[in-house]
Parts: structure tokens; sequence; C-alpha cells
């Protein structure tokens, strides 16, 4: 995992794991892991700044719960619908800059 390359999209990353419904960090990881077949390797420690920005922005909301499995609450977050409406702008820009590097450097898409 290029950690510069995930940089310019975690957030991206993570509003996409909330489009769905509510995940705690450790769903998160778990969804990213396995739709990546494991490439992206990432760390409580990487997403908590990262949540806590989008949180601020007002892109996604956290909330303490507790879970079915019982112990202390963890936070959940679920995705605003300013965070869906940012996430569809964010693809966009994703694709066209992916377009753009694939007319660079060759390839199919």
């Amino acid at each position: 995992m290029d950690v510069q390359q995930l940089k310019g999209h975690l957030d991206m990353l993570l509003q996409v794991s909330l489009e769905d419904g509510a995940r705690y960090v450790g769903q998160i990881i778990a969804d990213i892991q396995t739709a990546t077949d494991g490439y992206f390797d990432l760390r409580e420690g990487t997403l908590y700044p990262a949540l806590h920005r989008l949180e601020k922005t007002g892109r996604i909301h956290g909330e303490f719960q507790l879970l079915p499995r019982q112990g202390s609450p963890v936070k959940v977050y679920t995705l605003t619908p300013a965070g869906h409406q940012e996430l569809k702008v964010q693809r966009e820009r994703y694709e066209r800059f992916n377009m753009a590097v694939r007319d660079i450097i060759g390839g199919n898409a």
C-alpha cells in the first residue's frame, strides 16, 4: 500500500464505507480490507484523524452506542446528507482524474 496515494483518497474511502449504513472503526477497516482484497491495511490511528475531520466538516456524524456484544460504548459513524452529496462530487472528480492518468500512462479501463 502506498501511503502517499492513500492520503489523497482516504476521505472518499471512508465515506464510501459509510454509504450503506452506520459503522464503527473496526467495521470500516474490515470493509475496506475486504473490498480491496487486503490491499489497504488501515490502522485505527490512521482513521481517527480523518474521521474527526469529516465529522467536523459535517460530512459524517458520530455517536457512542452500545453494541449487542455489550462492553464499552463505541463510536458509530453515519454519512450525513452533506456527506452523500460530497461523495458524489468526489467520485466524479476521481473518475476525471483516473481517466486523465490512464490517458497519459496508457492502459485499458
